[in-house]
């Protein structure tokens, strides 16, 4: 059981787990998760972390269908610029691995932002904390679990 289940589990949110066997081999994480478990990717979110202002880190939350916006989420987070985090700074942070990087159970809470299309669905699915293991919530309970604001975060 990974932090990000446990995190939901002593939450008491209602939450499903879906295990599939990844291939290391493929392209996009996200999509492979999409496929697998036979749902609309639309409904696949992934998990990236920003550095804001060069200094604090942050996460943003979209479609895997989406690309994240750099200047939204900074505008988000109330700050001028963002930039994708160091590979290591996100592990050391996070306490997860690179495409298994789950917005839940964090060594360090980060400040975190979900794209606004997350609010369109009953449920959606994000990492568990590894590869091949998504966890499937009401956006509106992961928001309150991560303490997240839901703001638009995708590129045009």
């Amino acid at each position: 059981m990974t932090p990000g289940i446990l995190a939901a589990k002593k939450a008491s949110v209602s939450y499903v787990v879906h295990e599939y066997d990844h291939d290391p081999s493929a392209e996009s994480y996200g999509h492979e998760a999409a496929e697998k478990m036979g749902v609309d990717p639309g409904r696949v979110f992934k998990t990236l972390v920003v550095a804001i202002d060069g200094k604090e880190l942050a996460v943003g939350v979209v479609p895997v269908t989406a690309m994240l916006s750099l200047k939204l989420i900074a505008k988000a987070a109330g700050a001028k610029k963002a930039a994708m985090a160091d590979k290591q700074d996100v592990q050391r942070s996070t306490g997860y691995v690179l495409g298994g990087v789950s917005p839940l159970g964090q060594k360090k809470r980060l400040k975190t932002f979900i794209d606004a299309s997350a609010e369109h669905f009953d449920t959606i699915f994000v990492s568990a904390g590894k590869r091949g293991l998504e966890i499937e919530l009401a956006p509106s309970d992961l928001g309150r679990l991560t303490g997240a604001r839901f703001a638009p975060l995708q590129q045009d």
